[in-house]
């Protein structure tokens, strides 16, 4: 066994430990370090053949969040948060984004290009039959959900508040970050910081689950 595994019980604690914020510590920031960490975390998540069709913006200027404020129901995380970070997904993804991506595991790995060629011959068709009925957005926009479960995990872990927030505006998200011009859409929202325990009343209050067996089905 590896000793630097989490135990059972800190990985259970953290997990009941985070909840959603609803107010944060405005005067209270991530450190750098904490933070470089965050953002590998989200490198490192999984996806769909591995072709990580997202881009993550991290907002940390006030004015830029202030803006972003009033495109989400004027929702205080976002200001009051240490970092905020958009997910955006590839906006139709397609052959070249295949290949680029194939460039990269022979950079990376050293793999003679004919080897992969079976590899590229599946991706492509599952990208043809995603265009061909009109999921190809559908399916970039989940694989950011992935990402965003790795971000709120890996906070939970290091003790850094966060709330995932779907409650915004998309299309002028895209036009103040510049993420319609990059070829991407977002998708979801993270605010990330410490929690104000006497602002936030939900701090307070115990996490609310169904009991295991009216959701896990074993067979």
């Amino acid at each position: 066994m590896n000793d630097n595994f989490v135990s059972n019980e800190k990985l259970l604690e953290q997990l009941k430990w985070r909840y959603a914020v609803k107010r944060f510590d405005p005067d209270r920031k991530i450190s750098d370090q904490d933070w470089e960490t965050l953002e590998d975390s989200l490198i490192l998540a999984p996806s769909s053949y591995g072709l990580q069709p997202w881009k993550f913006y991290v907002v940390t200027d006030e004015a830029v969040r202030k803006e972003l404020t009033e495109h989400s129901w004027n929702q205080p995380q976002i200001s009051e948060c240490s970092h905020l970070v958009v997910i955006a997904a590839k906006k139709d993804a397609d052959r070249g984004d295949i290949e680029k991506y194939l460039e990269r595991v022979i950079e990376v790995r050293g793999t003679p290009e004919e080897e992969l060629e079976v590899l590229k011959g599946m991706m492509l068709g599952s990208q043809k039959l995603l265009e061909e009925i009109g999921f190809i957005n559908e399916w970039a926009a989940r694989q950011c959900f992935i990402s965003l479960g790795f971000l709120l995990g890996a906070a939970a872990m290091k003790g850094i508040d966060s709330c995932p927030m779907e409650g915004f505006q998309p299309t002028e998200y895209d036009k103040v970050l510049g993420i319609a011009d990059d070829g991407y859409f977002s998708v979801v929202v993270c605010a990330l910081g410490y929690r104000n325990k006497e602002e936030d009343w939900l701090s307070k209050l115990p996490k609310v689950r169904y009991p295991k067996d009216d959701l896990i089905k074993r067979v």
